[in-house]
Order: C-alpha cells, then structure tokens, then sequence
C-alpha cells in the first residue's frame, strides 16, 4: 500500500488507523507505588529545606504564643505587652543551659519588680527531667513545655538550645541571643530598654 492509500484509508476509516497504532503503555500498580513514594521523599526533603532556611527572629515582632507552665499557669505573650520578655529555650540535657541557668534566675529576682518575665521553654525534654532541672537549679521563673516543639521549631525556628530571645515592651524582638547567656550580658539590655534607650 502506498502512502496515498494509506491516508486515504485514514480519512475514509479513523477507526482503523487508532485500531492499529501502538498501544500505550500502562503503568502499573507496583511503578504508580513507587511514583507516589518518590513524590513523597521529594516533599518530605522540600520543607526540610525551606525550613533549614528559616532564621531565627531576630527584630521585629515576636512570635505568639501561648503556653502552661508546670505549676499550671497559662502564659501568653502577646498579654505581656508592655513588659520586657526575655523568652529561654532550653532542655535538661543541654550543658551550656545547666550553666546559664544561675544567671536567668538571678535577672528574674533583680527585674521581677519592674515589670520583666523570664519565661523558660524547655525543647524536645521529658517532664520529668525539666521539673528535676527546676528543682536543681531552684527556678522560680515561670517554665513550660515546648510540646511538639510547635514554638522553638515553627515560631522561632531554633536551631538549637539554648537560644534566648528578649523581647521589648512594644512586643518587638530587641536581641537573639545564640549562645549561652550571662547575667551581665542581659543586665545590659534589660536596663537599656527600661532606660528607654535603643540597642546599639
């Protein structure tokens, strides 16, 4: 058949000519599995991805939050306004928190009266170990539970612990602090944002 009949062929009977192309191939339900499976470790890697590339706060508006502490109190930021935050993130295994502990405890006794918190958020840590470390250390600053590490994780992306964020009185972030922390260090931003004086 020359390629003149053949199209006529075509024109005059389309059915035919689908009869006689190529199937398609089919996927099947062990290939679509592992299609959906790859899909899946692509998506799982992607917001791994976008979240390694999120920073933590460092100015403008803190996060909010809300939390119970372990004596059973509810504590939200955003009710704090007006009062100088200093928000620690911490955990009972982590050394540098054990040594910066004396420190958050002794600023809470000196500031308590004019209007600063000390929140505490223990990170990925057993109960348990977070009420032991309070008793060793004689906190009296108000701790929570991270639980899901919703906060440390989605709100400050933390990439570790401690990190310790202070927050002003207008609900800003004035400093992030990566690192363990020292009793002077926060001295000198609490006074310069009782003062009313900006950080340099």
């Amino acid at each position: 058949m020359d390629e003149l009949e053949r199209i006529q062929q075509q024109v005059m009977n389309p059915g035919a000519a689908l009869a006689d192309a190529p199937a398609k191939p089919r996927l099947s339900p062990g290939m679509i599995t592992l299609l959906i499976g790859i899909a899946s470790v692509v998506l799982v890697v992607g917001i791994a991805f976008v979240r390694s590339q999120q920073t933590q706060p460092s100015d403008g508006r803190a996060p909010d939050f809300s939390v119970t502490t372990f004596d059973g109190e509810t504590v939200t930021l955003s009710e704090l306004r007006g009062r100088i935050v200093v928000i620690n993130f911490w955990a009972s295994w982590c050394g540098p928190c054990r040594a910066e502990a004396p420190a958050l405890e002794a600023v809470w006794r000196n500031y308590a009266d004019d209007g600063v918190v000390v929140l505490g958020v223990a990170y990925a840590d057993d109960a348990d170990d977070s009420r032991a470390f309070i008793a060793e250390y004689g906190l009296t600053y108000p701790n929570a539970s991270d639980i899901g590490t919703t906060i440390s994780k989605d709100l400050y992306h933390i990439q570790g612990v401690p990190e310790t964020f202070i927050i002003d009185q207008n609900g800003d972030v004035a400093q992030f602090i990566y690192a363990g922390v020292t009793e002077q260090q926060l001295t000198t931003v609490i006074e310069s944002l009782l003062n009313g004086g900006g950080l340099s």
